[in-house]
């Protein structure tokens, strides 16, 4: 049963996390106004329409952000939790389950993050073809996190220590928000 669970698992993670990815970045990608004609913006338009339309019936928009696209990313990811510890013969408490789901999104959401921070670093030192769709949607994702840094930091020289620092600050949220909110999650799971 142990290599087979650890398979399923590992199909497990990948799939939901496909789906929450696309999700999480339809929104966030909404909230920093990427172009909508975007390529990229409209693959993930299209990817995701079918799973959000029905929810924007129910649940409206709130400032530009997607509050379905949102439900449906936390509900997925409370989805993909009680497959995986169902998978071990385990069963969480609802309230357990969604607090560690809603710590599972934040962490995935922070990671996601630092990938676009760092293909930031990347498309910095790297020739880039110009006419690239995913290169301006780098630039609006990452620039709100740099740009209060850079106001804040001399730059010495071409160099630029806001992406360092913006990687640190995150993996500092990821131990001092996510951690703890999951481990509430589990003590509520478990005390169910």
């Amino acid at each position: 049963m142990g290599y087979f669970a650890n398979a399923a698992q590992i199909l497990i993670n990948f799939a939901f996390g496909v789906l929450v990815f696309l999700i999480v970045l339809r929104v966030l990608l909404q909230l920093v106004r990427a172009n909508f004609y975007n390529p990229v913006c409209q693959f993930l338009y299209k990817a995701t329409n079918p799973l959000l339309m029905p929810l924007r019936r129910i649940i409206p928009s709130w400032r530009n952000i997607e509050l379905g696209a949102l439900l449906l990313a936390w509900l997925l990811s409370a989805l993909k939790l009680a497959l995986i510890f169902g998978l071990f013969g385990q069963r969480l408490g609802l309230l357990g389950l969604l607090v560690m789901a809603l710590a599972d999104l934040l962490d995935f959401t922070l990671m996601l993050y630092i990938g676009v921070v760092f293909v930031r670093v990347l498309l910095s030192f790297i020739p880039v073809e110009r006419g690239n769709p995913v290169v301006p949607l780098v630039y609006q994702l990452s620039e709100p996190l740099l740009r209060p840094l850079r106001k804040l930091l001399p730059t010495p020289g071409r160099l630029d220590f806001s992406p360092m620092l913006v990687v640190l600050a995150i993996l500092l949220a990821r131990a001092l928000l996510v951690a703890p909110l999951l481990d509430l999650g589990m003590r509520l799971a478990q005390a169910a």
